[in-house]
C-alpha cells in the first residue's frame, strides 16, 4: 500500500469514483485502514456492510427508500403506541376491556407495551453508559429526529416512557446514579447524576438516538430482541456516521446506522444467541478456534494456558462477541473494524487478531501465574492496535 496520506486518499477516490466499485480492490485498501478525510470511512463501511450496492447509480434511490422505510418504523413502533398511550388518559370511557392495560390476554396491545418497556429499560441503562470517557454520546445531536420531537405531537416518547416506568421502579432509578453502571474498572464513571441530565425539549443526546435504533431493532427481531452488548456494537457505527464530515450523510446517521447495524448483526447475531453457543455457528466454537489457531502458531503458549486452566471463555467471549469494542479506545476500535469489515472471509481475521493479542504478551503470560494472567487478558495491556494488526497479518500470511 502506498504510504503517505494524500496518495492513499487518491487511491480510495479512484476506486470509489468508478461507476461500479471494484470490491476486491476496495477491500484491500480498507484492510490497511481507511482515512477519515472526506467521509471516506463512512462510505466504505456502508459498502463493506452491504448497505450500499456496488453500482453507484443506484445509491441515491436506495438511500431514499431505506431512510423513508426507517421513518415508517419510527411511526409504527414509537409514535403510534405513544399516541395510543397518550389518548388513553383523555378518553377513559372509550376504552373497552378488550384493550385495557389490565387485560390479561397475551395478544393485548398493552401486554406488548409493558413487555417492550422491560426491553427499553435494559437498553436505556446500557446506552447511557456508552463510552463514558468520551463526552460525545452525552452531547446533543445537530440533527434531532423531527418526527419524534414535533411539538404538535402530544404522544409518549421513549424518553417519557423511561421516565414514567422508572418512577414506578425505584431500583432502576438507583442504578441510574452510575453506582452499578461500571462497565470495566478502566472506564470512568460519571461523578454525579448531573452528567445524565436530560436535555431540554427539542434537543436529544446522541445516546438517545442509539437507544431508538436498538429499540426498533429489538421490535423487528423478536427472536433475538436486545441482548446486552449490542449497544457496544452499535456505538462505533453510529459515532462514525454521526461525525461524517459530509453533512447530507451525517443528517441521516440514525437511519444509515440502523441498516448497517442490522446487516452486521445478521453476520454476528449467532454469538448473541445462547441456544446456539455449542453449535458450529455459535460462540463456543469460535472461542475454541482461537485456541486451536494458537496451538498451531505457538504451542508453548497454548500449553501454558491449558496447564493453568485458562479457558478461552474467560476473555475471548468478550473479545469475539463485541468485536474488541471493549478492549480499546474508540478510535482504535474503529481502526480494527476497518480491517474486520474488509475481511472477505468476514470474521476469520478476528480470530487471528485475538491470537496476535495473545502472542504479543506471550513472555508475560509464560512467566505469570493464573491470577496475573487473567488480569492481563481481561485488561489487555497493549494499546497499539497497529502493532496488533501487523502481527495478525503476519499470522495470516504464515498459513
Amino acid at each position: 500500500a502506498r504510504g503517505s496520506a494524500p496518495l492513499r486518499i487518491a487511491d480510495f477516490q479512484e476506486v470509489l469514483g468508478e461507476p461500479t466499485v471494484a470490491l476486491a480492490k476496495l477491500r484491500e485498501l480498507c484492510f490497511s485502514g481507511i482515512p477519515f478525510d472526506g467521509g471516506l470511512r463512512c462510505l466504505c463501511w456502508k459498502i463493506l456492510l452491504n448497505y450500499l450496492p456496488l453500482e453507484k447509480a443506484l445509491w441515491s434511490s436506495l438511500l431514499k427508500k431505506q431512510r423513508d422505510l426507517y421513518s415508517q418504523f419510527l411511526k409504527e413502533m414509537i409514535i403510534q403506541p405513544g399516541i395510543a398511550k397518550a389518548n388513553l388518559g383523555v378518553s377513559r370511557e372509550d376504552v373497552t376491556l378488550e384493550d385495557h392495560p389490565l387485560n390479561p390476554n397475551p395478544d393485548s396491545r398493552w401486554n406488548t407495551y409493558f413487555k417492550d418497556n422491560e426491553v427499553l429499560l435494559q437498553i436505556d441503562k446500557d446506552v447511557r453508559r456508552l463510552y463514558p470517557d468520551m463526552a460525545f454520546f452525552q452531547r446533543p445531536t445537530d440533527y434531532p429526529c423531527l418526527l419524534i420531537l414535533d411539538p404538535q405531537n402530544e404522544f409518549e416518547t421513549l424518553r417519557r416512557r423511561v421516565e414514567q416506568t422508572t418512577l414506578k421502579s425505584q431500583t432502576v432509578a438507583r442504578n441510574r446514579s452510575g453506582v452499578t453502571n461500571v462497565s470495566s474498572p478502566l472506564k470512568s464513571t460519571p461523578s454525579s447524576l448531573s452528567e445524565y441530565e436530560v436535555l431540554p425539549n427539542g434537543c436529544e443526546a446522541h445516546w438517545e438516538v442509539v437507544e431508538r435504533i436498538l429499540f426498533i431493532y429489538a421490535k423487528l427481531n423478536p427472536g433475538i430482541a436486545y441482548v446486552q452488548g449490542m449497544n457496544e456494537i452499535v456505538g462505533p457505527l453510529y459515532y462514525t456516521f454521526a461525525t461524517d464530515p459530509n453533512s447530507e450523510w451525517k443528517e441521516h446517521a440514525e437511519a444509515d446506522t440502523f441498516f448497517c447495524f442490522t446487516n452486521l448483526m445478521a453476520e454476528i447475531r449467532d454469538n448473541f444467541i445462547k441456544s446456539l453457543d455449542d453449535s458450529q455457528c455459535g460462540i463456543t466454537y469460535k472461542m475454541e478456534k482461537v485456541y486451536s489457531t494458537l496451538k498451531e502458531k505457538d504451542m508453548e503458549l497454548y500449553l501454558k494456558l491449558q496447564e493453568q486452566n485458562i479457558k478461552p471463555q474467560f476473555f475471548a467471549f468478550r473479545w469475539l462477541t463485541l468485536l474488541l469494542s471493549q478492549e480499546f479506545l474508540l478510535p482504535d476500535v474503529i481502526r480494527i473494524w476497518d480491517s474486520l469489515f474488509a475481511d472477505d472471509k468476514r470474521f476469520d481475521f478476528l480470530l487471528l487478531v485475538c491470537c496476535a493479542m495473545l502472542t504479543l504478551i506471550r513472555d508475560q503470560l509464560l512467566e505469570g501465574d493464573f491470577t496475573l494472567n487473567m488480569r492481563l487478558l481481561q485488561d489487555y495491556p497493549i494499546s497499539d492496535v497497529h502493532l496488533i494488526l501487523k502481527k495478525a497479518k503476519e499470522l495470516q500470511d504464515s498459513k
